[in-house]
């Protein structure tokens, strides 16, 4: 619990934190929701606007891009400017860009603002957890980010339910304008009661460094997205590859030659602050390839509706949510690595049931089983773990603290859906004899997922056995 003092910064007012909390918690709805509503009405773009799957798929891919590759800048300019001016503003451009999104009378506009939209996106998160935790005392931190994890939930779990209904009852454009109300509201209060901090001294902006990072993780995203398609030995993916490698290693080096890096590297010294950026990679790399997969899984093996896939994941989302705040509180009162450990420990437990006893299950029972295991352990090991990365940091970092666990987080993903996407499809070839993976045999496609998940367990385990090493070394330290 280092990091902070229970006497609050200046500029911030802790009999306020409710406030800035909710806030916080409709940004992050928000911005959550749109990033998965938008999934369920690709078809029905597809037939608006006459265009192709592959066309209407980037209304979903700029969302994603943007956000996450401009999350890190955000928050650095939030470290020296302030957060509150960055993140209001972010409100105001999500707000306007569901507006013209909503407005958009072609499919080239919509992606364009969608591109508006996901600006606004990472200025709310790039700097939501950085005012969180500036807005609460230390020893209610993880209490205040385990609220925001089941903020995060119920959007993920609320965007395909808010799409469907509105694509069965009214227009599409409405998937946007339905964000009219909460973005006007949430911008108001953002700008009543989130604290107005002012970094002291004047500080430049590393544009190089920004430039580089900005590169490296856009050749990298499109590579990782564009590979699922087209192959990942294609010479284009491999290319892109190779000048994300290239734009990171120039990253790294600008960054220990200016004086005031947009990234201090020194930061990755502290061992709490990476093993935590560790752990949580792969927490995330695995759960996002599971939530690609079992959709296959349970439409071909078991023979689920679409609704009845929808309640069946809905575990995952709906145990997060209720365990998050309960694991927060806990971290506070007896420290987050033992939290951070339980929760990894479910988490392999879990993957290890789905690769042992999917291939033969013919119930969807088992997949709940497994799906509520893994809610629990995430949720019980994301808000201490949250918690522990922003307690690492001094103050003045908290904003570029904040992008990191944004970027951790939808890099994790990408890459999970891309990794274990390309496994899962590769061993089902295998146990088909070759042919098209949607045309395999069930047997084939319930076998390969197993081996996915024998390989998630494995890694989920590899996260454990680090949360174990920081744990222990830290109470040698502390004796």
């Amino acid at each position: 619990m280092t990091g902070h003092l229970e006497t609050p910064p200046e500029g911030v007012d802790y009999s306020r934190k409710w406030y800035v909390l909710i806030a916080i918690a409709m940004a992050i709805f928000l911005g959550t929701v749109d990033g998965s509503i938008v999934n369920v009405a690709l078809p029905t773009l597809v037939d608006e606007f006459d265009t192709t799957f592959g066309v209407a798929q980037w209304v979903v891919l700029a969302y994603l891009l943007t956000q996450t590759t401009l999350t890190l800048m955000f928050g650095r300019l939030g470290d020296m400017i302030g957060k509150k001016p960055i993140f209001t503003a972010g409100f105001s451009v999500f707000t306007i860009g569901s507006v013209l999104a909503g407005l958009s009378p072609t499919i080239e506009l919509l992606i364009a603002a969608r591109v508006v939209q996901a600006l606004g996106a990472s200025m709310i998160f790039a700097l939501g957890f950085a005012i969180t935790t500036e807005a609460f005392p230390p020893s209610e931190r993880g209490k205040a980010l385990g609220i925001n994890g089941t903020t995060v939930s119920i959007g993920i779990m609320a965007g395909p339910i808010i799409g469907g209904m509105i694509l069965e009852t009214t227009d599409w454009r409405w998937i946007f304008f339905v964000n009219l109300p909460i973005g006007i509201i949430g911008t108001i209060t953002a700008l009543k009661f989130v604290p107005n901090t002012r970094p002291k001294g004047k500080q430049r902006f590393d544009f190089l460094g920004a430039g580089a990072f900005f590169v490296s993780l856009l050749t990298l995203l499109l590579a990782l997205t564009m590979g699922q398609s087209m192959g990942f030995t294609e010479p284009l993916i491999l290319g892109m590859f190779a000048v994300s490698i290239a734009a990171l290693a120039a990253f790294i080096a600008v960054e220990q030659r200016v004086s005031q890096p947009m990234l201090n590297l020194a930061l990755f010294k502290n061992r709490d602050l990476t093993v935590n950026l560790i752990t949580g990679f792969i927490g995330f790399f695995a759960l996002s390839g599971m939530i690609l997969l079992l959709p296959f899984y349970l439409t071909d093996v078991i023979g689920l509706s679409p609704r009845g896939i929808g309640f069946v994941l809905g575990a995952i989302p709906i145990t997060m949510g209720v365990v998050a705040p309960m694991s927060g509180t806990l971290s506070d009162r007896i420290g987050s690595r033992p939290v951070t450990v339980a929760g990894l420990a479910l988490m392999t437990i879990a993957y290890g049931i789905a690769g042992f006893w999917l291939e033969g299950a013919t119930t969807s029972l088992i997949v709940v089983i497994v799906g509520l295991i893994i809610g629990l352990g995430f949720g019980i090991f994301q808000s201490p773990n949250n918690s522990a990365i922003l307690g690492s940091v001094p103050h003045s970092q908290l904003g570029v603290t904040s992008g990191m666990l944004t970027i951790n987080r939808t890099t994790a993903s990408v890459t999970g859906i891309a990794v274990l996407g390309a496994l899962w499809a590769a061993r089902t070839a295998v146990y088909a004899g070759g042919g098209e993976v949607a045309d395999a045999p069930a047997i084939a496609q319930a076998a390969a997922l197993a081996d996915t998940m024998v390989v998630a367990t494995v890694l989920v385990g590899v996260a454990l056995l680090l949360a174990l090493w920081a744990w222990k070394s830290k109470r040698h330290e502390d004796a």
